[in-house]
């Protein structure tokens, strides 16, 4: 049903969302047409809250479609769960969207502020704004806060934007 490739992916995928037992979830569903959240976590071993929990996170994702029944002798409703392998690539593209937006607003911080560290494992770096009222002591430690140079990190940030725009196409 599912190229190399994108089994990989999709297991990295559903470890990322719901660890060993979403990888178990996953080896049975790719097997499958369509399955219920029982026959699931009876095949899996699996405590069905767990199955249903993983099962609607991957929803959210659209990772898995999701048909609703009506049992004739109870009246409840049974759900019938697919795997949708197909919008696997429109899941990762939104993740690094996602990550862009963050490492943007993180390289923005980076460059806009001068920082100060006591380098002392453990403390952290204070903007410059904040070292002043602080009379250059660390908060932590109390010890002399001197000019912390950032370039290297600011570097690794942009590194990153840039490769993740063109793996974007930005």
């Amino acid at each position: 049903m599912l190229s190399t490739i994108d089994d990989a992916t999709l297991m990295k995928v559903a470890e990322a969302l719901g660890e060993e037992e979403a990888i178990k979830l996953i080896e049975n569903l790719k097997n499958l047409d369509e399955t219920t959240d029982d026959e699931i976590a009876n095949k899996t071993g699996i405590r069905l809250n767990s199955v249903r929990k993983i099962l609607y996170k991957l929803y959210d994702h659209s990772l898995v479609s999701l048909r609703r029944t009506r049992d004739p002798k109870t009246g409840w409703f049974i759900f019938h769960w697919k795997l949708q392998p197909d919008q696997l690539e429109g899941f990762i593209l939104s993740q690094k969207r996602r990550v862009l937006e963050k490492l943007d607003i993180r390289l923005e911080y980076e460059m806009k502020h001068d920082f100060y560290y006591c380098y002392t494992p453990g403390c952290r770096r204070i903007p410059f704004e904040e070292a002043v009222e602080l009379v250059f002591k660390c908060p932590t430690c109390g010890k002399p806060l001197m000019h912390y140079e950032n370039g290297k990190m600011i570097q690794a940030l942009a590194k990153k934007v840039e490769q993740l725009k063109k793996e974007l196409g930005e």
